[in-house]
């Protein structure tokens, strides 16, 4: 197992004792410091008093459910968040517009994964890409990208993004005459052979074209039939 290069704390709340007991000892092997929270509300006040760099969050919880736990901590930041779902069919809800999580795992999973997707998704926050200015910015057209704040921009009006979504525009962005497949977004987010489903990035580009329209930009993300997706009409703008 690959080693965290540097002290990072995540946040595991999930009501069963076992699986928070799962996935302490394979965050401990990967070093990763790892606290506990079994129900909503202790995570939001472990969130609050520890400021972890990343939330594992159960859907099903007492006292408050992790969807909410997700509105909470969306609402004072961009903490990334890896929901766990009993239920593949949720996976809309979790990746949505309004909670915007940066990637699930369903129930039952092993371990191994889960740590894979952590460590992938600590990698994407860490990570700077070399199709930048001097300023680290990341400019087309309206488009505007701030590399080491991790913040987007359009038409000068700031656009809320999660790490993953940050991530696949700053994909695109890099390098806009491109058509990326899927399969190359996904390279491009956690690494060659990582299992992970198109669906998934169907439902992070839906967000991210939500949110820019929301902004006035109707033309962020282009779909190529067949093909895959490339950075749109922005550029020209």
């Amino acid at each position: 197992m690959i080693l965290c290069p540097m002290p990072r704390t995540i946040l595991i709340a999930d009501d069963d004792p076992h699986i928070r007991q799962l996935l302490v000892f394979a965050l401990d092997k990967a070093g990763l410091t790892a606290i506990e929270a079994g129900d909503g509300e202790a995570a939001l006040a472990m969130a609050a008093t520890h400021a972890p760099d990343l939330v594992i969050l159960d859907i099903n919880m007492p006292r408050m459910d992790g969807l909410e736990v997700c509105r909470r901590l969306r609402a004072d930041g961009e903490m990334p968040i890896l929901f766990l779902s009993s239920r593949d069919d949720e996976i809309d809800r979790v990746l949505g517009i309004e909670l915007g999580a940066d990637d699930y795992v369903v129930k039952p999973f092993s371990p191994r994964e889960v740590v894979a997707r952590v460590m992938a998704i600590l990698r994407r926050t860490a990570a700077r890409p070399p199709a930048a200015d001097h300023a680290g910015t990341i400019r087309q057209g309206r488009l505007s990208l701030d590399l080491e704040g991790w913040r987007a921009h359009w038409a000068g009006a700031e656009v809320p993004l999660t790490v993953t979504e940050f991530s696949i525009l700053r994909t695109l962005a890099s390098m806009p005459a491109k058509v990326f497949s899927r399969d190359a977004i996904i390279d491009r987010l956690h690494g060659p052979g990582f299992a992970i489903t198109d669906r998934t990035i169907d439902s992070h580009i839906r967000n991210l074209r939500a949110k820019f329209v929301a902004a006035g930009g109707s033309d962020v993300i282009e779909t190529r039939a067949g093909i895959g997706y490339s950075l749109g009409a922005c550029a020209g703008g």
